[in-house]
């Protein structure tokens, strides 16, 4: 890892770049896959599978076989895990459940909301090099709270043509039960498109890597809604001399073995820290099955001396992490003053990894600075709030006047004449 002592503050915003690809390549080639699977569907997502995944599908839908072989496949150990992380995800999410109460703004005047779920959802779950089974939870759980009536999930599958099983045992697990063999930008296509087998969704959620946050972004443009901007995974750690240098280590290595576009960053204020934790990062990453990975990641990745705390917090607030991670003494205090993070873990013994699995929290998380603006997947994110109003004779006489007159000086008439006949209707 890059380590940086005491850094000027102009020098931040370059130290806290996120490494990219080149943008124009990327969209032209998203753009040119999104094209193909609108205009050929099925064959176009086999033909890309064939591609991508290195696998030949007769037909892309997993069928109840496939869901039973699962379940055998998987060990009583791991359900039981996936069991675990299930009823703690779902008591997290059910307890956002939305209640409207009634207003009365004014005499005769009642407005409220009402929560109602999103008809078509569609799941993207990553594969690749990690099938994220656990993601499966995070986004199908809460869809299910919602009350979507149609629930799509999209995946890779693996080079014999089938799904993870641990991805199907989760889903099931979860009410999801239309899974679809498909990954990466041409699974993005087919839910905000759809295809002879795949339904086109309403609104597209998960992460990926930044060909599928491309895809997303290019198709809520005209097509779809989607949860957030969601790329590659990012961890942001705050430490001081009171850190155990063996935790941030594997707090670091655990978002690095993501992927090698994945960025980890420490923050501390003590030097010796730094060096104690860049040697336990060394001694780790040389014990980990996916090494090559994590040091392809180490490459962008930085440990930053600063000053003080106030430093600390300003960075963290300024690089808006997925994940933020406080593993200093006084960590309540500096939560408080956490204002731009997806999801912050507090303590020595709250690891990113928890909230990844068990803990509850959703892992889809918004990345590459969106946390400044967007929040993380919950149980909102597959709602629409509608609003409602009714106005008694009461209610029109107490806000006619007003609505006329804003409606005249606006120069829209017919609003106006449609309080105003109204009005004049109750003399």
């Amino acid at each position: 890892m890059n380590t940086i002592l005491y850094p000027h503050t102009d020098d931040w915003g370059a130290l806290l770049k996120r490494p990219t690809k080149d943008a124009v390549d990327l969209n032209r080639l998203v753009a040119d896959v999104l094209a193909d699977v609108k205009a050929n569907g099925d064959r176009a997502v086999m033909s890309y599978e064939q591609k991508f995944d290195h696998v030949e599908l007769a037909n892309l839908r997993v069928g109840e076989e496939e869901f039973q072989e699962a379940e055998r496949l998987v060990d009583d150990e791991l359900k039981k895990a996936i069991a675990t992380a299930h009823g703690n995800i779902e008591k997290f999410h059910a307890n956002q459940r939305f209640h409207g109460e009634h207003c009365q703004v004014t005499d005769g005047v009642e407005c409220w909301q009402k929560s109602i779920a999103i008809e078509k959802v569609g799941l993207y779950i990553p594969g690749g090099t990690a099938p994220l089974f656990s993601t499966v939870l995070m986004l199908g759980i809460p869809a299910c709270i919602a009350g979507c009536r149609e629930i799509v999930l999209c995946t890779p599958p693996q080079r014999d043509g089938r799904v993870n099983p641990a991805v199907l045992v989760a889903a099931r697990m979860a009410g999801v039960t239309r899974v679809f063999k498909a990954g990466g930008v041409q699974a993005i296509g087919a839910m905000a498109y759809g295809t002879e087998s795949i339904p086109r969704v309403y609104k597209i959620f998960g992460p990926g890597n930044q060909f599928v946050m491309c895809a997303k972004q290019q198709v809520s443009l005209h097509d779809v809604a989607i949860d957030m901007p969601a790329g590659p995974s990012e961890v942001m750690v705050l430490a001081d001399e009171s850190s155990n240098p063996s935790f941030v280590a594997a707090d670091l290595l655990s978002q690095a073995e993501h992927g090698p576009d994945s960025q980890v960053v420490m923050l501390t204020t003590d030097e010796a820290m730094a060096k104690r934790v860049a040697e336990e990062v060394e001694r780790q990453v040389s014990l980990l099955p996916r090494q090559e990975i994590a040091r392809k990641s180490l490459e962008s990745s930085k440990l930053i001396v600063l000053k003080d705390d106030e430093e600390m917090m300003r960075m963290a607030n300024m690089y808006a992490p997925e994940h933020l991670i406080i593993e200093t003494k006084n960590y309540m205090q500096l939560a408080e003053q956490v204002i731009n993070a997806g999801s912050v873990f507090l303590g020595s013994l709250t690891p990113e990894s928890a909230g990844d699995y068990a803990s509850g929290t959703n892992h889809t998380l918004p990345t590459n600075g969106y946390a400044t603006a967007y929040s993380g997947v919950n149980l909102d994110s597959y709602m629409r709030k509608v609003t409602f109003q009714h106005i008694t004779p009461q209610g029109v006489r107490a806000i006619g006047p007003a609505v006329e007159r804003m409606a005249e000086a606006e120069g829209l008439d017919a609003h106006r004449m449609a309080m105003l006949l109204r009005r004049e209707s109750l003399q």
